[in-house]
């Protein structure tokens, strides 16, 4: 175990019945130094740390940590940000004007903390809650400022990390 019982990606890997490899370790590495990335932001980051690696390689990575549901996938305006999966049935507050994204605690408790009126026989599992809004900096910058990088928020690959 790592420090303060928090398990290495080895270990995460291990657990979830995955091999480690170098791809997937540097994968997970790089989403917990940058949670709500996209997978181009992942695919630069583990260049940047552990040498080449091909887009395909990454995509396949996300998608089986996805799969084990050591990452979580999320989508977002048509665009999937990904984030570990710390099974914490959390959500995301995202800042229409800059494309910030935060993580917000479940305002309800237990998963799913929100339940369908309807459940047409489906076993609810998780339930995603994104709010959206402007963020302080953004509502400080006024709305004119807000809706000039409205376009940009939406096709950026890293977007601004909140700390809340």
């Amino acid at each position: 175990m790592a420090s303060h019982g928090i398990p290495t990606p080895a270990e995460s890997l291990r657990a979830a019945g995955l091999r480690v490899t170098r791809p997937r370790v540097a994968v997970l590495e790089a989403l917990a130094r940058e949670p709500h990335t996209s997978a181009d932001a992942v695919l630069a980051q583990v260049r940047e740390q552990g040498g080449p690696v091909s887009r395909q390689a990454v995509y396949d990575v996300l998608h089986a940590l996805t799969q084990a549901r050591l990452v979580r996938r999320l989508l977002i305006d048509n665009a999937s940000r990904y984030e570990l999966d710390t099974h914490d049935n959390h959500h995301h507050l995202l800042c229409r004007g800059c494309g910030a994204l935060a993580d917000v605690p479940c305002a309800v408790g237990a998963a799913p903390c929100l339940l369908p009126s309807h459940d047409h026989g489906f076993e609810v599992e998780v339930a995603d809650v994104l709010y959206s809004g402007l963020c302080p900096t953004c509502r400080a910058a006024g709305d004119r400022g807000a809706d000039a990088t409205t376009s940009t928020a939406r096709t950026s690959t890293t977007p601004r990390r909140m700390n809340v």
